[in-house]
Parts: structure tokens; sequence; C-alpha cells
């Protein structure tokens, strides 16, 4: 691993540790030519799921898109940060246990509105609006019914 201050080759392990719920390691390394210590995050590497949209095109996977859905379905709302990215990885980890790796965006909408339905119902709601592409106040009543039954 190379320094990332002097881009010496020699750095050592100092401690390693458990992080992001035991999906990846943390370790301090210090560098043996600059005495700097610096920490890097090892992650299992998996076959990159495809993400099938709505017009057919296909994308690779991408985390930070669902995470940054959430973020804006859960704006001033009294939701942590640990939950939002708990909700996450769960849904992250839900798809790369599932058998195909090409998986529909709505598959993906549906599991993120679900975990959102048990977490925040106006942050679901938002998530939904968005996603459903509400037309009218109608199609967003008959939503709210389904939350209030």
């Amino acid at each position: 691993m190379k320094c990332p201050f002097c881009s010496g080759e020699d750095t050592r392990v100092i401690d390693s540790r458990p992080a992001d719920e035991n999906n990846s390691i943390r370790r301090r390394r210090v560098c043996d030519t600059c005495g700097k210590r610096f920490t890097t995050y090892e992650k299992i590497e998996t076959i990159p799921l495809i993400v099938i949209k709505k017009d057919d095109n296909r994308e690779q996977f991408d985390r930070s898109k669902i995470e940054a859905g959430v973020l804006r379905a859960c704006h001033k709302r009294p939701v942590p940060a640990d939950a939002i990215s708990n909700l996450v990885n769960e849904v992250e980890n839900e798809l790369l246990a599932m058998e195909g790796k090409e998986i529909p965006s709505t598959v993906i909408g549906e599991l993120v509105m679900s975990k959102l339905s048990t977490l925040d119902q106006v942050a679901y709601v938002r998530f939904a609006s968005v996603y459903r592409e509400f037309k009218d106040v109608n199609t967003f009543m008959e939503e709210l019914k389904k939350i209030l039954k």
C-alpha cells in the first residue's frame, strides 16, 4: 500500500477492526518512510450488478443513487443518519443476495419503499411521490389511504 503523503511503499498495518456492520475492515497504517498514519478500508469485491431502467437501458448499480434518494426523502425528518445508512446497506445486501445480476429498477424502488415505510411514513410518501410519478392529487390520496389502513 502506497503512502498518500510521500508515496513510499513501505507501510505497516498497526490496527485492524471491523467497520460498516462487519461488511468491511478498517485498517490503520503507518508509513515507515515518513512516519505518517492513514486509514484504509477493505471491502469484498462482488460481481457488479446491472440495473435495468424503465426505458430498458442498462447501467451499473450505484449505491449512492439510493442513498441520495433516501436522504432527499428524509430531509428535515427526525431520521438519524445511522438509520439511513442501515437502510441503504440492507437494500444493497438484499440486491447482492438475489440470484440474477440484472435487476429491474422497479425491484430496487419497491425494496427502498418497503424499508422506508417502516422507517418514516412521511419519507415513504415523499419517495413514493417521485418514484411512482404521481400525476395528480387523487393518485397521491390513494397512496395515503394505503398507509392509513
